[in-house]
C-alpha cells in the first residue's frame, strides 16, 4: 500500500512531502479521503506522511503531545531528540492505541517519514530514525518506482512539488497499490496541492 515522498527544497529552505490516496492489500484497492500526509498537531512546522496502516496513521494525526512545546520553542527537534524523545512518545501512542505488536520480545511499529523544518526522516517497522543522504526518500510499495524519478529529475529544473507529482506518478503506473489522487505539504505554510492524476 501506498507511496510517500519527501523532498528537501533548498531554495525555499523546508521539505515538501507527497502521498497518494490507495488503500490496498494486494489485491483490492480503495480510493481513501483520509489523507497519508498531514501536519502534526504540535507545531506546524512538522509533517508526517505514512504507509503500513491506516490505524497507525489515524492514531499519529490525532496525538498531542509527541513533541513537547519547550523544545519547539528551543528549536531543538534533530536527530537525538526523535530517537530518544519522539519515538518513546510514539511507541507509548502506538501501544496505548493498541497498534503496537510485540514480536520476539521486541515492540514493532510501522513506517513513515517525518520532516521538522528543513530536516527529512524516515522511521522504520523497528523504531530507527533514518537520515537520507539525498535530499530525498520514499517509503511504502510504490518506493523503488519514486525514488528512481527522483533521481532522474534532480539535475532538472522543475520545480519540488512537480518532481514529487511526477515520482508519484511514476509509482502510480508500477505499482498496483498507489493511485492519485495525490497531496502534497510542506513544512513552511499551510498549503495543500492536489493533483489528480
Amino acid at each position: 500500500m501506498t507511496c510517500i515522498v519527501g523532498l528537501f527544497d533548498k531554495k525555499e529552505n523546508c521539505v515538501y512531502m507527497g502521498a497518494d490516496s490507495c488503500g490496498s492489500n494486494g489485491y483490492s484497492k480503495t480510493i481513501r479521503i483520509d489523507r497519508k500526509v498531514f501536519k502534526l498537531k504540535d507545531t506546524n512546522e512538522a509533517i508526517l506522511g505514512y504507509t503500513s496502516s491506516f490505524r497507525m496513521g489515524q492514531l499519529l494525526m490525532y496525538a498531542n503531545g509527541l513533541i513537547d512545546e519547550l523544545s519547539i520553542q528551543k528549536d531543538k527537534i534533530n536527530h537525538e531528540y526523535l530517537v530518544s524523545k519522539f519515538i518513546p512518545n510514539i511507541i507509548k501512542l502506538f501501544k496505548d492505541g493498541y497498534y503496537s505488536r510485540n514480536k520476539e520480545g521486541s515492540e514493532t511499529g510501522g513506517t513513515f517519514l517525518f520532516a521538522y523544518k528543513d530536516k527529512l526522516y524516515k522511521i522504520e517497522n523497528d523504531f530507527q530514525v533514518g537520515m537520507p543522504s539525498e535530499d530525498y526518500i520514499a517509503c511504502g510499495c510504490g518506493e523503488d518506482f519514486a525514488l528512481g524519478s527522483l533521481y532522474s529529475t534532480k539535475d532538472s529544473q522543475l520545480s519540488t512539488v512537480e518532481r514529487i507529482h511526477k515520482s508519484l506518478q511514476s509509482a502510480s503506473n508500477y505499482s498496483v497499490g498507489v493511485c492519485a489522487p495525490y497531496y502534497i505539504i510542506n513544512t513552511k505554510n499551510n498549503e495543500v496541492v492536489e493533483f489528480k492524476d
